[in-house]
């Protein structure tokens, strides 16, 4: 079912109201570029810290700093007129306390001017997630497979196959919709869990990786255009290969530059086609 966007941008409110409604679609973005592209038919565009990894070839998100974040986030906000801009908040920037985590979403808000920022953890994060929102700062949660929290969760793996794992998640995903949070990620669990916590909490779910029950659906845009080849995980579907049509792109190029068939008269100022040239 097609979703009519009205002509205005859309808020946090819009998409908590999208709870058991039409699904949300949602994308990464990280450059103005690609916001651009997707803005049309994106509901919401997250500023993720997968960027390290995508952009920066970096082995994990852990390296993204604040500043990479906060610039992204200016690139994206320049292309992105309909989408709801959500920034993610790099690891370190909000675990020590709630009120490094406001200063430091603060400063993401007013300098980027996005709709709200997003940040991982469960109950161990909810009365961070209470200090923001009660401040002014909506905030998107994150629960299941918490990227920022690999080293300590065993790698990347489908979480909520045992009884306690999953009921520990499906308490986080209460805990930060009690908390204040206006929807949640859902990645990296069991489908059966990923529809409980959907059927449980009153905010939207998103999923990546969790299950179609979830009331929307997110993916890094650069898998999904087949852009990032390092690794594709098993819940991703691609929709384009660019990434083998750019390398195609570059092989002909320098051929036709080796060969001396580009640049040709029609690509120069200010030189006379022959008719050798047409020919």
């Amino acid at each position: 079912m097609s979703v009519h966007r009205e002509n205005r941008k859309i808020t946090v409110t819009d998409i908590r109201a999208r709870k058991g409604g039409d699904p949300l679609v949602c994308l990464t973005a990280y450059t103005s570029l690609t916001a651009q592209l997707l803005d049309e038919n994106i509901d919401l565009l997250l500023v993720g810290d997968s960027l390290g990894m995508v952009l920066y070839g970096l082995e994990d998100t852990l390296g993204v700093t604040l500043d990479m974040m906060i610039a992204h986030g200016k690139a994206v906000m320049r292309g992105a007129n309909k989408a709801c801009v959500i920034v993610d908040m790099p690891f370190g920037s909000y675990q020590e306390s709630p009120a490094v985590a406001f200063r430091n979403a603060a400063r993401v808000m007013k300098e980027v001017g996005c709709a709200g920022v997003k940040l991982e953890g469960g109950r161990e994060m909810a009365s961070t997630i209470d200090f923001l929102t009660k401040r002014g700062i909506p905030v998107l949660a994150h629960v299941g497979l918490l990227p920022q929290s690999v080293n300590t969760a065993g790698g990347f793996r489908s979480h909520g196959k045992e009884d306690d794992e999953a009921s520990g998640i499906l308490a986080d995903a209460v805990a930060v919709a009690e908390a204040g949070a206006f929807a949640s990620v859902v990645e990296g669990t069991i489908e059966p869990l990923a529809r409980t916590i959907t059927e449980t909490i009153a905010i939207p779910t998103i999923g990546i990786g969790a299950s179609p029950a979830c009331d929307g659906q997110i993916l890094v845009t650069e898998d999904l255009v087949g852009l990032f080849s390092d690794f594709t995980p098993k819940f991703v579907k691609r929709y384009a290969d660019l990434g083998q049509q750019i390398a195609d792109a570059a092989k002909s190029y320098s051929e036709d530059v080796r060969s001396g068939r580009f640049p040709g008269p029609e690509h120069c100022f200010g030189m006379r086609r022959t008719d050798e040239d047409a020919e």
